[in-house]
């Protein structure tokens, strides 16, 4: 089935003065990113975000916070990936999320990440590979 909608966690810890980016394997590009993926279809966003959390980063329990969503352009997408989105979309709608996580715990990465860091808010920001992310992280830590 072919994606309609994407969800996007931002993980915060030690009163959101550290956030988790997380480094996708070469075979999936290569680039700092943060919890994404797919709404399933009948699956609402928020399961999907929680789901997605839990298979990226063994989070489980977590409570979703802020969201924000937004959009990101599909016309720059090379064909193999422009493939795995419904036809008709132009832009793909992103529901993101961010999560406390409690102080100390640290992520148990899955086989989409080979990697992991805990930066301050901004340097997160200037770490992750699309705007379109940054941007969301930044709304939902906006006082």
């Amino acid at each position: 089935m072919a994606r309609e909608a994407e969800i996007a966690v931002f993980v915060a810890r030690r009163d959101r003065s550290q956030i988790l980016v997380l480094h996708r394997v070469p075979a999936l590009g290569g680039y700092w990113h943060t919890v994404a993926g797919g709404i399933e279809p009948g699956e609402e966003p928020p399961a999907a975000a929680l789901r997605e959390l839990q298979e990226e980063t063994g989070l489980e329990g977590a409570e979703l916070g802020a969201t924000v969503f937004d959009t990101y352009p599909l016309d720059e997408e090379p064909p193999e990936t422009r493939a795995r989105y419904a036809a008709w979309l132009t832009e793909m709608p992103v529901h993101s999320y961010l999560v406390d996580a409690p102080d100390d715990w640290e992520p148990q990465l899955d086989g989409e990440h080979d990697e992991y860091r805990w930066c301050p808010p901004e340097v997160a920001a200037a770490t992750l590979r699309w705007p379109e992310a940054s941007a969301a992280l930044r709304d939902l830590l906006a006082p």
